[in-house]
């Protein structure tokens, strides 16, 4: 798993992989929902896209797969995010990679 986190649209994306297939999106999320307690409310899915979307502590976050981008988590609220709302996506991205680097 690669983690960037970008802020250059005036909110934080955490990028967690940023090549890989559909079925990696599925193993991200069902790892959210088992080490996080995130259970995904809206469920958004096209021919090379799908919007997750769930609240973690209180933000409104979306768990996003394209087929060119990867798999990122963002802010609902895009560039009105609050600040807990983009650290929230940062701290979800680092527990996710220390979940994974466990496995490993």
């Amino acid at each position: 798993m690669d983690l960037k986190v970008d802020t250059s649209l005036g909110w934080t994306q955490a990028i967690i992989d940023g090549d890989c297939e559909f079925n990696r999106f599925y193993k991200i999320a069902e790892d959210m929902a088992q080490y996080l307690d995130i259970e995904f409310t809206d469920k958004l899915k096209d021919f090379d896209s799908a919007y997750w979307d769930f609240e973690y502590e209180g933000s409104k976050l979306s768990l996003h797969y394209n087929i060119y981008l990867g798999i990122s988590i963002f802010p609902l609220a895009f560039k009105e995010a609050t600040q807990a709302d983009n650290d929230r996506v940062v701290e979800i991205a680092n527990l996710l990679l220390q979940k994974l680097l466990n496995k490993n």
